[in-house]
């Protein structure tokens, strides 16, 4: 899926949403088998930051690139996005759910999809309306997409909300295994994702409510 050489590296960036500047002068880096956590206040660019990466939101100023990946693709088309909206149809059963996901992502038969309710325990679950499902069920459905088709650049929005302690554990193994691989994650939280060798970016720009 990746190699050594894979790198994410932002220079300089800037932010501004409504008008308003939420950062500037960002730039890190991350590389292959590597975790960087983005702490920080409410409002301080968490997640905005990670929709600059997915190509959702415009960059005012400085640049991002990931190379050692796929030179055919573009960045945005080398990551799974995972923000605070699950992005769930309640008329849709769990397996066509993934199924959908799998067909519009590239990912394959129905193995990859039996992948994904293997990765977060949801085969019980399979022929279940999302309609149907608690809030943690929900987002463990909408995590498991990260399993239909790999991509190397995972970006997180507070993955572990609404999931119980047992399914924290699960996402933790989940997304060690994706850096075992030589995967990146860029992961927004207010929480302990427990990744023992995860580096923390904070964004420090208080923002009043």
């Amino acid at each position: 899926m990746t190699t050594s050489e894979l790198r994410l590296t932002a220079r300089d960036l800037a932010c501004i949403r409504g008008g308003r500047l939420v950062f500037e002068g960002l730039s890190f880096e991350a590389g292959a088998g590597e975790a960087l956590v983005l702490t920080g206040p409410n409002g301080a660019g968490k997640s905005s930051l990670l929709r600059q990466i997915a190509g959702l939101l415009e960059i005012e100023q400085g640049e991002i690139a990931l190379t050692g990946g796929n030179p055919e693709l573009g960045l945005a088309e080398q990551a799974h996005y995972a923000g605070h909206l699950d992005g769930l149809k309640p008329s849709m059963s769990v397996i066509e759910t993934l199924r959908f996901w799998a067909a519009y992502l590239g990912g394959g038969d129905d193995t990859a999809v039996e992948r994904a309710l293997k990765a977060m325990t949801l085969a019980a679950l399979a022929d279940l309306p999302v309609a149907y499902l608690s809030a943690g069920q929900k987002r463990r459905l909408a995590l498991a997409r990260l399993a239909v088709a790999p991509r190397p650049l995972w970006l997180l929005d507070e993955p572990s909300v609404a999931l119980d302690a047992a399914s924290v554990s699960r996402l933790r193994g989940f997304m060690a295994a994706h850096l075992a691989q030589g995967g990146i994650i860029i992961a927004a939280t207010h929480l302990d994702l427990g990744l023992p060798d995860a580096r923390e970016l904070r964004l420090g720009r208080e923002v009043a409510a």
